[in-house]
């Protein structure tokens, strides 16, 4: 019995892997610097290799929150078994990986949690109606407000000739965002403290005054060297941002999507807190997707969806860079396909006719999306409730 377990665990170990290269090839290793590309910022085979390091570092420093909802807060009253979670992570990896071959962005939000919760109503789990209603006005909310948000980046970038003033405001709003964005190694064990909230804590002035005054102290460098960056030469002030947020979003990829991955496995491993070797082997598991699988999908996304520049680009980052990482602190599971396609498309239509966006690709990606929801939570459902019938 002993040997079956462990040879169980072992199983979905290796189904979390499979998982974690999808979304390595699929989602956070394709939508981070697919803008970056379509604007020939940089080449589709070092922006693979070079998202699949951040990716890493973000799933090993922020893949907590994500990973504990997506283990614990999707279904009431039952704990996943080793079957259940291998059912799940297999039926979930199985979809993106078709995605990954077709040159469709399967959202993985939706077919992770759509395989979790249909293996744990199997198991005579009860419905997490509360989590599903955060998590559906997140879903519902991510195109309207990334989509519009890029838009009128877009728009005022384009229509307003000031760049040396524009953009290094741009820039200061990323700056807000990451000296908020919380981390385990800046606070005590099992507690995250962002930047601003470590430095004041460490000045002995842990006030929320010198917390503002520390962001703002961010974002006011990060606007100035951005400035004198565009100043000296547009063309590279702006490369040299889109690279930048582009790096943002890989990170925060990673701290977002590893929790699909090992989320399924957490109810297995004993102990409150999630281990380091966890998430390092999900961490890895992105890496390698990112370095194998992400150039198809990259490619797909910056050039089938719109027609990208770099003010475009620009534009479609930081309103992705700020929704990831809201997913990520209040630990709710969203697709990064959705988040970058959104964008991409709203920065299109910024232009003078919406040229460059494909009204065919993106209508079929939405159908992908739905169905790849309902299809993960009947194959989820079925498999479990089949392989348990015969176990």
């Amino acid at each position: 019995m002993v040997g079956s377990g462990l040879v169980t665990l072992a199983v979905a170990a290796l189904a979390s892997l499979f998982m974690a290269w999808a979304i390595g090839a699929g989602s956070s290793g394709s939508t981070p610097f697919a803008p970056a590309v379509g604007a020939n910022a940089i080449p589709v085979m070092r922006a693979g290799f070079v998202v699949g390091i951040l990716g890493f570092a973000g799933a090993v420093l922020q893949g907590a929150n994500v990973s504990e909802a997506v283990g614990q807060e999707l279904v009431v009253g039952v704990t996943l078994s080793p079957i259940a979670a291998t059912v799940a992570l297999i039926t979930a990896a199985a979809l993106v990986a078709i995605g990954v071959f077709t040159g469709y962005p399967i959202a993985t939000a939706f077919t992770v949690t759509g395989a979790v919760v249909g293996t744990g109503l199997a198991m005579g789990g009860d419905p997490a109606w509360a989590k599903y209603q955060v998590v559906a006005i997140m879903w519902v909310l991510v195109p309207f407000v990334g989509g519009g948000a890029s838009f009128g980046i877009a728009w005022a970038l384009r229509h307003v000739d000031a760049d040396a003033v524009l953009i290094p405001a741009l820039g200061a709003v990323v700056g807000v965002v990451v000296a908020s964005i919380q981390f385990a190694f800046f606070g005590p064990p099992e507690v995250s403290r962002s930047f601003a909230r470590a430095v004041a804590v460490s000045a002995g002035q842990p006030t929320a005054v010198v917390q503002v005054a520390v962001t703002l102290a961010v974002a006011a460098l990060v606007a100035l060297a951005l400035r004198r960056d565009i100043v000296g030469d547009a063309a590279r002030g702006q490369r040299h941002f889109l690279l930048a947020l582009g790096g943002l979003v890989a990170f925060s990829a990673g701290g977002s999507q590893v929790g699909l991955a090992i989320g399924p496995l957490l109810p297995l491993i004993q102990g409150d807190a999630i281990p380091l070797y966890v998430l390092v082997g999900g961490g890895l598991g992105l890496l390698v997707g990112s370095w194998t699988g992400a150039p198809r999908m990259i490619k797909a996304l910056s050039q089938d969806y719109s027609s990208l520049g770099p003010r475009r680009s620009i534009a479609a980052l930081i309103p992705s860079f700020a929704i990831a990482q809201s997913a990520v602190f209040f630990g709710i599971p969203v697709s990064f396909n959705e988040i970058i396609v959104s964008a991409i498309v709203g920065s299109g239509y910024a232009a003078a006719t919406g040229s460059g966006v494909s009204g065919r690709k993106m209508a079929f990606t939405v159908l992908a999306w739905v169905a790849s929801l309902v299809i993960a939570f009947v194959v989820g459902y079925v498999g479990f409730t089949a392989i348990d019938a015969v176990v």
